[in-house]
């Protein structure tokens, strides 16, 4: 029975306080907009450099059928981006993918995850860095060895190394000089059409004796490569920390990446199609894209787009070491490494809120890969990645409504589990087709995955009580 106070009235026992929720510390500086989120997520992607480096393995597999590919392509990546974005908006943590994973599929594959997304984005820094001496020598012939490569990876590594607004407009400033360049591209091809959509439809490649007709598995066997093409909407993760307002910015972020990277890579492919003066000189072509140029611009617009094209890559490299930073600082922050590591890596530099020193081990080790691993290996290493790691993100939005998680407050992906479901299948495929014609690609992001999983055995999961506890993502005041 409640006790009763001099008026007659029950006392109310006190109410206990809430329980302290364990978060994250606001360590890095929220000063990015969403603009300029999107600025430095489409620098990754750096769609020039797709457009000329990626895109013409699909046109010179199915031709004119290149730009349906595509098309597929982008509706396919609809469904990722739609995970991404639910996923970003519930679980907003710089670390991306692994942190999903950890929460909604178990910590040993989260740090599998974690491991993939590591090894594969230095050597994606290498690879691409290596691509800037192809264009910067059509303009200089010095300057076209691995070096230029090299030297490219250690400059972008002490810009990435300053604060995130700094490297949004810097990479914005890059981004437009870029699009400048597809702008071109489309411009031309319109201009001087010399054949109508109808060609989208016909999938040709080049035979011994001319223009062979190609069927529509040639069409899905290269979904693949045009997805990869788009590749890099869902960096806006890694960044949301220091985004205002990410709850609710985010999932639009990723969507709106999408949209514009689907965009300019498939209105100046559909240009150069119907623009080219031939398609089979186009498709006889070991660089289809500079023969459009040479053809329709001359030999001296070639060059300086070719000069455009090496500063989008500069502009990737520079993104993508600002992404694979702050994955490598949210591990340290989470506790993955020997105390003296985590304290290292962990530290955000006072004037720049940058995690500096996780940015000049990635720049270290990128311009190492790059120096002294051959170009075959790591595009062997880094082939199947982004299909696994789609795979992990569709598993991870197929758990994500489950009963106990918390809703998202930014963003619902409609008609749920319809995107997760349909991703999880198309990356099962890509997987299986990877395994039967590069099977080594295959088996190297495997290995990496239980390398992961033996690490966190091994390592973190006998230390359990202080390390991986995975607080909740910071709340925004």
């Amino acid at each position: 029975m409640s006790e009763l106070n001099p008026h007659g009235t029950p006392i109310e026992a006190p109410v206990a306080p809430a329980a302290s929720v364990d978060r994250y510390e606001q360590q890095l500086a929220r000063s990015l907009t969403m603009r300029e989120n999107i600025l430095i997520t489409l620098s990754s992607v750096t769609p020039a450099s797709s457009v000329f480096i990626i895109v013409p393995a699909v046109l010179l597999g199915v031709g004119g059928a290149s730009v349906l590919t595509l098309v597929l392509a982008a509706l396919a990546a609809v469904l990722v981006g739609l995970c991404y974005a639910e996923l970003s908006a519930t679980y907003p943590v710089t670390g991306g993918e692994y942190t999903w994973a950890a929460r909604l599929l178990g910590r040993p594959l989260g740090f599998a995850t974690f491991l993939l997304a590591l090894v594969s984005g230095i050597l994606i820094i290498a690879v691409i860095a290596l691509g800037t001496g192809d264009y910067l020598g059509a303009a200089w012939s010095g300057l076209d060895g691995k070096w230029v490569g090299v030297a490219v990876i250690v400059a972008t590594t002490v810009v990435a190394a300053l604060d995130i607004r700094t490297n949004a407009w810097v990479t914005g400033v890059f981004l437009a000089t870029e699009l400048l360049a597809l702008v071109v591209l489309a411009v031309l091809g319109f201009v001087h059409a010399e054949r109508g959509p109808g060609v989208f439809l016909s999938p040709q490649t080049m035979g011994e004796h001319g223009l062979d007709s190609v069927g529509v598995a040639a069409v899905i066997t290269l979904l693949p490569v045009a997805l990869f093409a788009f590749n890099g909407y869902g960096a806006a993760v890694y960044y949301v920390e220091e985004t205002k307002d990410a709850n609710r910015t985010i999932g639009r972020v990723i969507l709106v990446s999408l949209a514009v990277t689907a965009l300019v890579e498939i209105v100046p492919l559909a240009a150069v199609v119907m623009g080219a003066p031939s398609m089979t000189a186009l498709l006889g072509s070991d660089a289809p894209m500079s023969y459009f140029l040479v053809e329709r611009g001359g030999s001296a617009l070639n060059t300086v787009i070719s000069v455009g094209i090496a500063l989008a890559i500069v502009n990737a490299v520079i993104a993508i070491i600002i992404q694979i930073a702050r994955l490598v600082y949210a591990s340290a922050r989470d506790r993955s490494w020997p105390g003296p590591v985590d304290d290292v890596l962990g530290r955000v530099h006072p004037r720049f809120r940058s995690p500096m020193n996780a940015t000049f081990l990635v720049g270290a080790v990128a311009a190492t890969a790059a120096a002294f691993v051959p170009l075959s290996w790591l595009i062997t290493a880094t082939g199947a990645s982004v299909a696994v790691v789609y795979l992990v993100v569709g598993a991870c939005a197929l758990r994500l409504r489950r009963p106990g998680i918390a809703p998202s407050r930014g963003y619902r992906m409609p008609g749920w589990p319809v995107a997760p479901v349909l991703l999880i299948a198309g990356m099962v495929y890509v997987c299986v087709q990877v395994g039967r014609d590069a099977p080594s690609q295959l088996a190297v992001s495997l290995v990496t995955m239980a390398v992961g999983i033996a690490y966190y055995f091994g390592f973190i999961h006998p230390r359990r009580g202080d390390r991986w506890t995975l607080p909740e993502p910071i709340e925004e005041e």
